[in-house]
This record gives structure tokens, C-alpha cells and sequence, in this order.
């Protein structure tokens, strides 16, 4: 059974870490020992040796013959995770510095400033990408087909756990068709999302103003397969604004009861939750698979809901509860 690499992230080669194990489990020893306990010849160790001692795996035993011992591996992790983050700590600074011989052109070239990205699984992982490395705010723009599975409990905790950059959603009227979508919804804003109602032309999220990406194919039917990546230009600019006028235009979403509202003037959830779907322009049946409740009570409860809001149709009262601002 092949040995589980352990120093492998830290710049370690295969035959290093191998040498580097044998010798804590044999002691000290020769190179003739080390190289019968690796497998190895005793001119390969020999070869190897002042790698091992640069990374600070061994050092050298008085006297004669050349006797080698391991470093305590505390010690030894310790030293390459210090050599490790300096090397991280130069590369940062020359990517300033490269950064710098970039700004000196009249601007990026136009394959600089789209990536596409292909394949499923890939257009997941670049979207994780984003949201983990964002900072300062996301802002997405909510229409199915999803990137990620959106009722994966586990993953959604461990998302939310990395207690990322602040993020605003604007959610379409298709976004809570897909089941499991309205409680994916709940968890983000009581996370601290700040939800709207409004159109959503796109599929987008933005990291930080400085990176975007959209499907490539826009079809709510099928699975991302596809996607652009846009870095900053004037076109990251125009998404960035068609979010914030589409932000400007929605209307705040609320996935809770109405607080400060007397009963008798207004029902409790989930009517407060059957108001938003209305506003989202969700049928009574897909209302009814994402609150568990059947079609029929959902029915019962639009009217009651048209009733008291004077509404003329099922529409207007999700309209009219955006407008009187109870789904704040």
C-alpha cells in the first residue's frame, strides 16, 4: 500500500518526504542504513542530502562514519511552514510589482478581461472561488439553473461558517421554482444577506467590483455548463451598474413575520411568506411545494390575502404588500 504524502504542500518531493520518515522511524543513522531502509542507494542519499538539510528535515552527527538524524518533526513542520509563508509573502510583492508593469499599458487586452470557463463542475468551483476570496461585498442576481446545489444542508453551513463578504441578492420570479430554494433563502438573510424582489435579466454575481461572472448560455432548463469570467474593464463596470439600478427598481425581501403588526390587522407566517412568493410572481403551486403546504390552501389563503389588501388579482397583492412595505 503506497505511503499517504504528508509534506507534500509544504515543497516536499516524494523521495524526501520517504527519506525524511525513514530516518525518524530507524534513529540515526549512516547512508548506507537510511538507503537499505528506503530503498534507495546510498549515492542517491548522498545526492539528496543537502536538499534535506536546506529544508531543515536532518542534520549531521559527529564524528565519523557520516551518521544523519531527523529533525523532531514539530520542529521540522515549523521551520517549512515559516519557509513556506515567506515564499508566499515575495510572491504577493512581485505580483505588486507585476501588477505595476500591467498599469503601464493602455489598458488590458481584451483576452485579459474575459475567461470562459467550461464544464459543470468547473463553473461551480470558479464561482466558490469568488465568493470565498470576496471581501468586501458580493452582489448576485438569482435565476436558476444553479451553480451549486443550493439544498446541500452541508455545504450551505460550511459556507455560511467562512463568514464571508456581505452579499445583496436580487431574486427573479423563477428563482424559488427550485425546490429547496426559499429555506437556501431564509438561512442567507438570517446569515445577514440583504434580500430584494425584482426582475432579473441574468444570471451574475460580482465579487468586490472587480470580478463577474454569467452563463455563457442563458437557459433555466439546464445546468450550467459554461461561463464567463469578466476582470475589470468597462464591461464589469456596465454589470456592476445594471445591479445597482435593478437594486434601485426591487423591493425588500422578508422571509419572516411582519413584527410590530397587530394580529387582527395582519396574518402571521407564513401568509407574510405567501405575500412575498406573490411578489416574486410565483404560481400558487410552486408557492405550495416550497412552504409544504397543498395547492388548495395556498389558493384559500391568496384570496383571503387579495381580500384584505383590496387587491384585484393574486399579482396585485404581492404588489401592493412590496409597496406597503409588509414584507419588511
Amino acid at each position: 500500500m503506497a505511503q499517504r504524502r504528508l509534506l507534500e504542500g509544504l515543497g516536499v518531493t516524494v523521495a524526501e518526504e520517504t527519506a525524511y520518515r525513514a530516518l525518524l522511524r530507524h534513529g540515526p543513522a549512516t547512508l548506507s542504513q537510511l538507503a537499505a531502509e528506503t530503498g534507495s542507494s546510498a549515492a542517491a542519499i548522498r545526492r539528496m542530502l543537502p536538499r534535506l538539510e536546506d529544508l531543515g528535515l536532518i542534520s549531521r552527527v559527529a564524528g565519523r562514519p557520516l551518521r544523519l538524524i531527523a529533525t523532531p518533526p514539530n520542529v521540522a513542520i515549523d521551520i517549512l511552514v515559516a519557509r513556506r509563508q515567506e515564499e508566499i509573502t515575495h510572491s504577493r510583492a512581485a505580483a505588486a510589482l507585476l501588477a505595476t508593469e500591467v498599469a503601464e499599458r493602455n489598458g488590458p487586452h481584451p483576452e485579459e478581461v474575459l475567461e470562459v470557463v467550461s464544464g459543470r463542475d468547473a463553473v461551480a468551483r470558479r464561482y466558490l472561488q469568488l465568493e470565498r476570496n470576496a471581501t468586501r461585498e458580493m452582489l448576485v442576481l438569482v435565476h436558476p439553473p444553479y451553480a451549486v446545489d443550493v439544498s446541500d444542508d452541508r455545504e450551505n453551513r460550511r459556507r455560511a461558517a467562512r463568514q464571508g463578504a456581505p452579499t445583496r441578492g436580487i431574486y427573479g420570479p423563477q428563482a424559488f421554482e427550485h425546490p429547496g430554494m426559499l429555506a437556501h433563502t431564509r438561512r442567507a438573510i438570517a446569515d445577514g444577506e440583504q434580500a430584494r424582489l425584482g426582475q432579473v435579466p441574468v444570471k451574475l454575481a460580482i465579487a468586490d467590483a472587480r470580478t463577474a461572472i454569467l452563463p455563457l448560455v442563458s437557459d433555466e432548463d439546464q445546468a450550467v455548463e459554461s461561463a464567463l469570467v469578466v476582470h475589470p474593464s468597462a464591461l464589469l463596470d456596465a454589470l456592476v451598474g445594471l445591479f445597482e439600478t435593478l437594486w434601485r427598481a426591487a423591493v425588500p425581501l422578508r422571509l419572516t413575520a411582519a413584527d410590530g403588526l397587530e394580529p387582527e390587522v395582519w396574518p402571521r407566517t407564513p401568509d407574510t411568506e405567501v405575500l412575498a412568493l406573490l411578489a416574486a410572481g410565483m404560481k400558487d403551486d410552486a408557492i405550495a411545494r416550497q412552504l409544504g403546504l397543498s395547492p388548495r390552501t395556498v389558493q384559500r389563503r391568496v384570496q383571503v390575502l387579495c381580500e384584505r389588501l383590496d387587491a384585484r388579482t393574486r399579482f396585485h397583492a404581492g404588489f401592493l404588500a412590496a409597496q406597503h412595505r409588509l414584507l419588511e
